[in-house]
């Protein structure tokens, strides 16, 4: 019989909804369902309680409140920036989330990939020479820090080179918010896309961040909601439980990522000693603090995962796993991972629940694993 999970330690899939987000959504859910564009009294309390979580969103990531536009997702706001830009070239880095890759991939006139590092990092060379060789107005789109291996990109670098050469830069923070200081206006991007349920507010919120309300175009048309660049009511309930969780996150992230970052070496470190040839990739790059990809010799992360889900620890797959098959994920094959090691890659990441013993934890059950699976076949 399996255990319930007691250890929870995928806060890059969602961050747990924390209590005061949980109450602050309950409290206007119970003022009933008031449009904020009506200009009744309770209607201007629903857009006051907007605009003060826009506000509140904003000054997570050194933005102006009138830059935001909110939407029901990240993957939302990036297709909105992706299609919207007016660029018809689009640059993607390899290791970008699929909500990003694939809206490039599909919808943009004409896109090419960035390739990285085997730490993941993008290589700004490539970047350099593929924008001299075209000229074509272009998106450049770098995310901040990647969902699978937490590896950081050198965002004003990407800036610097593309700006250089015309185009516009766009950055998915998504993982980023919350677990590393981001300043939206000194990083001098021209869009950025942020989402609520990743620092622990409510799923279904996200937002997109222009440097100008003038370069954006709607993707969804209807009424002027959004200074006519997301139409639909929104989701007032939603937006301001985004808005509670962005302040908490900006008042914990510098003692947050101390701590967390703390615990993940303590981690990789317990499991190296025993078992050296084990792999965290990206382990050279600079890294979110709360993020380990791991590898497991011998022992698919398939496998792992529901072993540590029976122990009652939540973990990730590194890579992606479609109809029980197994395959590497699209980041490890840029990052130039091997199918076989690839295939062993599980995700641990950590967030605001995280503690000292949940990782003590996780190492006793990661090495009883190895020793039953992994250390077998190796010795076979």
């Amino acid at each position: 019989m399996a255990t319930p999970t007691a250890i929870y330690l995928d806060y890059n899939a969602t961050a747990p909804a924390r209590p005061e987000v949980i109450d602050a959504v309950a409290a206007c859910l119970r003022m009933g369902a008031i449009n904020p564009s009506s200009v009744h009294g309770p209607g201007r309390e629903a857009r006051k309680r907007v605009e003060r979580a826009r506000e509140q969103v904003a000054a997570l990531v050194g933005a102006d409140a009138d830059q935001l536009v909110f939407t029901g997702s990240g993957t939302e706001a990036n297709n909105m920036i992706i299609t919207g830009c007016g660029r018809s070239r689009v640059l993607v880095s390899a290791v970008e989330h699929a909500a990003v890759l694939r809206t490039a991939l599909t919808k943009a006139v004409d896109c090419d990939v960035i390739p990285v590092s085997h730490d993941g990092v993008v290589d700004l060379a490539a970047l350099e020479d593929m924008l001299s060789e075209d000229e074509t107005p272009t998106l450049v789109s770098v995310m901040a820090a990647n969902n699978e291996t937490g590896t950081l990109q050198p965002i004003t670098d990407v800036v610097r080179i593309a700006h250089a050469h015309g185009a516009l830069v766009h950055t998915d923070a998504v993982q980023a918010a919350g677990k590393i200081e981001i300043d939206f206006a000194n990083w001098d991007v021209d869009f950025m896309t942020l989402s609520a349920h990743k620092i622990g507010g409510p799923q279904g919120v996200g937002v997109a961040i222009c440097r100008s309300r003038e370069l954006l175009r709607p993707m969804v048309l209807g009424g002027g909601q959004e200074h006519g660049l997301r139409a639909g009511t929104e989701n007032v309930a939603g937006i301001v439980g985004f808005g509670v969780a962005a302040g908490l996150a900006q008042a914990e992230q510098a003692g947050e990522a101390t701590r967390l970052a703390a615990l993940r070496d303590d981690l990789e470190s317990a499991l190296k000693a025993e078992v050296p040839h084990m792999k965290v990739l990206s382990e050279n790059a600079p890294r979110l603090p709360n993020t380990s990809c791991l590898t497991m010799p011998g022992v698919r992360n398939d496998t792992q995962v529901m072993a540590f889900d029976l122990a009652g620890i939540a973990v990730s797959a590194g890579s992606a796993c479609s109809a029980g098959k197994v395959e590497p994920s699209h980041v490890t094959e840029a990052m130039g991972l091997g199918d076989d090691e690839a295939v062993t890659a599980v995700r641990i990441s950590l967030g605001e629940g995280s503690k000292g013993t949940h990782i003590n934890t996780f190492v006793k059950a990661w090495l009883e694993l190895w020793n039953r699976k992994g250390n077998s076949r190796s010795a076979a």
